[in-house]
């Protein structure tokens, strides 16, 4: 029996560590890996999230243009070149145009085949179909509900002057919230006004990583073909969002109903038919791509949405959140954005109006840097989708499957890139971003870069100049310049305890 447990043992420790000499025989530096955990054994408990984990990695090896890391048993690669990343993203983007995020590819939970998570020719055909959702027209046909709920932001607003201090990460969360309830879903989800609105509780609910959620992720990374039938997503989730989304729909009759919000839109591209374009993974046997097809189905819609909903209202509260703690901490810069505000809403009747955002300079510029300084989407995960692809520079192949990694956040904070990191200065993004656009990538960059970055800053702003036009924001007594990162964080970014700050009217008169 002693013989068998040993033996036993010994087995378990070769399967655990089967794929542990990957990255030292190619002559790449990394961390001795624990077996079965590799060198991720934080980030499954949930003392670390992939964000920081990769961030830890960046700063350990200074010196290096790539680092080695096992995320389990596989062999993943930290990119710390510029030249390597664009390579990855947009010059060589059809040897890495997978995230790799589903280990089965043809195995994958229904709300998860949207555009963020899907890869290959379903993810191309959607993007195809959905790029002109959020084009200039779209997007200030959708205007007016922002400024709708910017209004409401400010109401709600008069009530938190009285408090010691707000959370302005849960404020702004519920003002996305509601800006994506009536956009996406044509629904007054009321989540300004009732913090504990179903809408609320969805979206905490999608971005809440319980035990079940990561001991499941965990396993299905740790043995893939033993755990295909766990789920990402709880159960409860996906029942919530298909009940939700097939509700509208019912009482829509499947067809456009004219309110120019998001379903509205998916909709119409469903009544479009099968969407078709070139395969970016077949090829004829000429070597030209072959045609592929895809069905539009319900659940095809649901996911879409699904993902529409998640990205739309957490990224951008997220960013539109620390860029206010980050005024509240840099007065100065706060002035200089309210002197803006007001000159500039004058234009417009005292009006956030399309044309109002896209005047605010300064303000900006002060979105860009705390977008900087703490990025929605902390890194960038590729996977490679070729048999072999090798970078010339350093000499290095990877084979298919190998998933790299792009971490923003550590980038951002790095002195090479930005001089004096950790301090708030709007005026580096003075000329825009085309200087720093190699680098500074809040929303990707290359073919797979964000659909609704627009969107997504648009709302952002919106929220930010609504509360600047009438409140000034300092630091509560509770705050914390550098709040620390949540470590359960998966996709998105958050903050342990949240962002309190102290909310005062401002004491000029302001046009109402």
């Amino acid at each position: 029996m002693f013989i068998l447990v040993v033996l036993f043992i010994i087995v378990c420790y070769f399967y655990g560590t089967r794929t542990f000499g990957y990255w030292k025989k190619k002559g790449v530096k990394h961390d001795p890996p624990l077996p079965f955990f590799g060198n991720n054994f934080k980030q499954f408990v949930q003392r670390a999230s992939m964000c920081m984990m990769a961030t830890e990695t960046y700063k350990k090896y200074p010196g290096e243009r790539v680092v080695g890391f096992y995320r389990g048993t596989k062999p993943e690669l930290v990119i710390r070149d510029t030249d390597l990343i664009k390579r990855i993203l947009i010059t060589d983007f059809n040897n890495f145009y997978a995230r790799g995020f589903i280990p089965h590819k043809t195995d994958i939970e229904p709300l998860l085949q949207n555009l963020f998570f899907a890869d290959g020719d379903t993810w191309r055909l959607i993007r195809q179909r959905f790029t002109p959702t959020f084009s200039t027209a779209k997007l200030k046909a959708m205007f007016p509900i922002i400024t709708e709920r910017a209004a409401k932001l400010q109401v709600l607003a008069e009530d938190i002057v009285n408090k010691d201090f707000y959370d302005i990460r849960e404020l702004m969360a519920r003002y996305t919230t509601d800006f994506i309830g009536a956009c996406g879903f044509g629904l007054n989800v009321d989540a300004l006004s009732d913090e504990n609105s179903q809408f609320r509780w969805l979206g905490k609910r999608i971005f809440q990583r319980t035990p079940r959620d990561a001991i499941n992720g965990a396993l299905k990374l740790m043995f893939p073909e033993l755990c295909k039938k766990l789920t990402f997503l709880s159960p409860e989730l996906e029942k919530s969002v298909v009940s939700l989304v097939t509700s509208i729909m019912k009482e829509r009759n499947y067809k456009p109903a004219g309110k120019n919000d998001f379903i509205d839109l998916v909709l119409e591209i469903k009544q479009k038919g099968k969407i078709s374009g070139e395969s970016i993974e077949q090829k004829s046997p000429d070597g030209s791509p072959k045609i592929v097809e895809l069905e539009i189905s319900d659940l095809l819609i649901i996911a879409q949405v699904f993902v529409f909903f998640g990205a739309g209202f957490e990224t951008s509260s997220t960013a539109s959140s620390y860029t206010l703690h980050q005024l509240a901490f840099n007065p100065d810069c706060q002035e200089k954005a309210q002197e803006e505000i007001d000159r500039v809403l004058a234009k417009y009747g005292n009006k956030l109006t399309y044309e109002a955002i896209n005047d605010l300079k300064y303000l900006e510029m002060c979105f860009f840097e705390g977008m900087r300084m703490y990025p929605s989407v902390g890194y960038l995960v590729r996977m490679c989708t070729s048999p072999h692809y090798t970078f010339s520079e350093i000499d290095l192949t990877i084979d298919e499957g190998v998933k790299v990694y792009i971490p923003i956040q550590a980038i951002n904070r790095d002195e090479k890139f930005f001089p004096n990191p950790n301090k708030f200065d709007p005026d580096r993004f003075r000329d825009g971003i085309k200087d720093v656009k190699d680098f500074f990538l809040p929303f990707g960059s290359g073919p797979r870069a964000c659909v609704g970055e627009r969107l997504g800053q648009m709302q952002s702003m919106a929220g930010i100049a609504a509360l600047l036009h009438k409140y000034s924001l300092e630091p509560a007594a509770c705050s914390v310049l550098d709040p620390p990162p949540e470590p359960s964080g998966i996709v998105s970014e958050s903050f342990v305890g949240g962002l309190p700050l102290k909310l005062k009217k401002r004491h000029h008169k302001v046009s109402s």
